[in-house]
């Protein structure tokens, strides 16, 4: 599918359902064509109402929880975004409209991997309109505690990300990479989120991860590894933490020219890191390439 100056939706729609991690709730999903201009918009079908659109924009993000919460002003919210907008982003789509018939994206094996192989049998539609690209001028940066994320200028997008758990099962990883959507297939897609057992029994006490399991998450028991067919990648953890803040920084509208760093970050970090960039319109700007392609052929 590969860059592009132009803008893409897809080319027909993409179909999908699946079960929630929090909510437990099994919901159907389709990603469909929108016109130039439009975004990612999300439409709860269930809910007819009132207002059932949710637009994915950096402003909309309400909670971050385990996981990126979208909502409208009247207040109707979809949650865990995150997989399925890294996918989006990667492999050029700019523009759909998302119908879905619950409150929770399905989470599907944990990764953007499924996503990825709906999203290219659905195919990609070109459009007139040049691709808005969000260019980093300046560096912006955010520190909460032992967490941190920035963003920083770069020719292309880079992506650089450390985490330390004290486990055996992670200890202290770290990756830096370019990133452009062959790096996105090959380096972060696959790679699936990931818990402790003694937070999922807690979080199940409070009514979430309802729909966690070892189908759709690295499960960690102390040192332990629980699932059996083990990880992935030796790094998993810190590559499903990348893919993570992909999806997180697609609710700015476009593609990054940048380099994002995190350390120890998560969605609430991540979306300080948006709504820190967005109050700084010095610090960034949208950039075409449309006419320098005209030119260059």
């Amino acid at each position: 599918m590969g860059a592009s100056p132009f803008q893409h939706t897809v080319r027909s729609v993409a179909l999908f359902a699946g079960v929630g991690v929090h909510t437990g709730a099994h919901t159907r999903v389709a990603v469909r064509p929108a016109p130039s201009g439009a975004g990612i918009v999300f439409v709860r079908t269930d809910v007819t109402d009132r207002d059932n659109r949710v637009p994915a924009t950096g402003e909309a993000v309400c909670k971050t929880q385990l996981g990126t919460v979208i909502g409208n002003a009247a207040e109707v919210t979809v949650s865990t975004i995150e997989h399925l907008m890294a996918a989006l982003v990667m492999l050029g789509i700019d523009n759909a409209v998302i119908d879905i018939d619950g409150p929770e994206v399905p989470i599907m094996d944990g990764s953007s991997a499924p996503f990825v192989g709906i999203l290219e049998r659905a195919g990609r539609r070109g459009q007139d309109a040049p691709r808005r690209y969000v260019e980093i001028l300046e560096t912006v940066e955010v520190i909460d505690g032992d967490k941190r994320a920035a963003l920083k200028p770069a020719d292309g997008f880079e992506l650089a990300f450390e985490i330390s758990f004290p486990t055996g099962a992670i200890g202290r990883q770290a990756v830096d990479l370019a990133m452009d959507e062959a790096a996105f297939r090959s380096e972060l897609a696959d790679c699936r989120t990931f818990g402790f057992l003694h937070e999922v029994e807690a979080l199940r006490a409070m009514g979430l991860a309802r729909g966690g399991s070892m189908e759709n998450a690295v499960v960690i028991d102390g040192d332990r590894i629980l699932n059996p067919e083990g990880l992935r990648r030796p790094d998993e953890f810190v590559r499903h933490k990348a893919l993570d803040a992909i999806g997180d920084l697609y609710v700015l509208g476009g593609p990054l020219l940048g380099r994002y760093e995190g350390v120890r970050a998560g969605h609430s970090v991540n979306n300080a890191l948006v709504r820190a960039l967005l109050a700084r319109p010095d610090a960034w700007r949208v950039r075409t390439f449309a006419q320098d392609f005209a030119e260059a052929v």
